[in-house]
């Protein structure tokens, strides 16, 4: 029996995410393994490529969401918790500037 979603979503946070991700698929996830799900998840980057070019909000919607979805996949098949991965790398504002609303170059990589 499938759980149905709550007809009014709560907000879902970074930890819930790749919680919810691992007990769906972690089972396929650690059989198919870093190397397949990486590619899994450019095939989902080329898809998203796509979807912003049409510009259609509901398969914008779709693809964005697989997207995070297989980068969820990899990071829980790394050993990486993403919150506290982002958390530290963005707690104190840009990486590049250190500054709250970053003030580097548009042409450098933050």
């Amino acid at each position: 029996m499938s759980k149905q979603p709550p007809s009014t979503p709560e907000p879902l946070n970074l930890q819930e995410l790749q919680q919810m991700i691992q007990e769906m698929f972690g089972h396929k996830d650690q059989q198919r393994g870093i190397d397949g799900t990486y590619m899994w998840f450019m095939e989902e980057v080329g898809e998203l490529a796509g979807a912003l070019r049409s510009g259609n909000k509901q398969e914008l919607q779709g693809e964005f969401a697989d997207v995070l979805a297989w980068l969820v996949t990899l990071a829980n098949l790394s050993g990486i918790d993403l919150a506290e991965a982002v958390r530290k790398k963005y707690i104190t504002g840009c990486p590049r500037c250190g500054q709250n609303v970053c003030s580097c170059q548009l042409s450098a990589k933050p």
